[in-house]
């Protein structure tokens, strides 16, 4: 495949449970570092049953924004216009004519912006108030891509992708797709939630789906995900050009696939997750043999993880047993929208620096979830590709494969 087709990522961004940064928040991981906590987002919060979630603490909109810019911004595109700037900045690119208008923007999200959502239901209904003249601009799924087009004066394609927890793997890999083929010269791509509302809470409380204490992928004993919130962003550009211009190449995503159950709403189904990855090798021209580390959705319900062992099982075989499979998830919660793309970045920086970050809060083998999950202490290993799994409510499933440039 010549050069041209090549994509490789340039810049990355993170605002996350446990750090502000993509150094904060690699070193976290590698830390093993919970950001799982009490609720302090909410009004109330001892009138919920679920009583932790993986929040963003101590971030300040006005280290970030102009004062007269926050009120136009939901919690959700602050985060991702923050974490978009940080990858530009570290892909030292200037977006000036022409290519601001060869450059998408494709941004996932799941829920949107929830906190402004909540601020006016509790206006309209229980305050009797006037609705902010800005609600719907706020609260609109393409408001992060909106305003990262805006903020980063990128003129290109630019969409929202909303597929739940599958959303930004599936914005990451459109945006693969549309470089690898010449469509655009440049793209930002990622995902955004900010979705820990008294109200949401409320909704997912009533799935019966959420651990009382914290996240246990793939562990005996687990009782559940918890929520989490953040951003992540990449820079991905064909390889001739961040050769040609010098830049640091951080990774090099090789393939993309999808795939949906279309069979239950919420079930999860091991024959998609395996189709979505089986597609992702052949769209990469790899083996499953060439795979050495799998950054699971793993979310730590009963369900997601059985069904996720399968499909590896299937795809690997045999060497499912050789694989390194964790979920940074018991870190970070699962950020819905977000998570595939702090979950990229993750795979990214495992192959970079040659470290399979943990799955913590891990308490011992569970039978029907036979897989090296990498427990509770990040692990120094040869990674020269890896896959990074989504897995959505509605059956819909995504997977990157990506290799360690060099």
């Amino acid at each position: 495949m010549s050069d041209v087709y090549r994509v490789v990522v340039t810049g990355l961004g993170v605002v996350s449970p446990i750090g502000h940064s993509v150094a904060s928040y690699w070193e976290n991981l590698k830390l093993g570092i919970s950001g799982i906590g009490p609720i302090t987002l909410v009004p109330k919060p001892y009138e919920l049953v679920q009583k932790v979630a993986a929040e963003v603490k101590d971030f300040d909109p006005l280290k970030h924004f102009e004062e007269r810019q926050i009120s136009a911004l939901d919690r959700v595109s602050q985060f991702a216009v923050v974490a978009a700037r940080e990858a530009i900045a570290q892909a030292a690119i200037t977006f000036d004519m022409p290519l601001s208008v060869r450059t998408a923007t494709i941004i996932g999200t799941g829920a949107g912006g929830q906190t402004t959502q909540d601020e006016n239901s509790r206006r309209v209904y229980q305050d009797k108030k006037r609705v902010f003249p800005l609600t719907i601009p706020k609260l609109m799924a393409n408001a992060p891509a909106s305003q990262i087009s805006m903020y980063c004066g990128l003129r290109g394609p630019a969409f929202a992708v909303a597929s739940a927890c599958a959303s930004a793997t599936h914005a990451i890999g459109l945006a693969f797709h549309m470089l690898r083929s010449g469509l655009v010269d440049c793209a930002v791509a990622g995902g955004t939630e900010a979705c820990l509302t008294f109200g949401s809470l409320r909704a997912w409380e009533a799935m019966r789906v959420m651990a009382p204490d914290t996240c246990r992928p793939f562990s005996m004993n687990r009782a559940g995900m918890v929520l989490g919130e953040g951003a992540a962003m990449l820079v991905l550009e064909p390889l001739n050009r961040a050769e040609a211009r010098g830049a640091d190449i951080l990774g090099e995503i090789v393939g993309f696939g999808m795939s949906a159950d279309a069979a239950d709403l919420i079930s999860p189904d091991e024959g998609g997750m395996a189709r979505a990855m089986l597609s992702a090798l052949a769209d990469a021209r790899l083996s499953p043999e060439d795979i050495q580390y799998v950054n699971a959705h793993g979310t730590g319900t009963t369900a997601n993880d059985v069904a996720e062992t399968k499909a590896l099982h299937a795809v690997f075989g045999k060497h499912a047993g050789k694989l390194a499979a964790s979920s940074t998830k018991s870190m970070v919660g699962h950020a819905l929208g977000a998570a595939g793309a702090l979950e990229m970045v993750a795979t990214l920086l495992a192959l970079r620096e040659g470290i399979a970050p943990p799955t913590i809060s891990y308490l011992g083998p569970d039978p029907a979830c036979d897989l090296d999950c990498v427990p509770n202490a990040a692990r120094a290993m040869s990674i020269e590709a890896a896959l990074s799994n989504s897995f959505a409510f509605g059956g819909l499933n995504a997977a990157l494969a990506a290799k360690r440039f060099s």
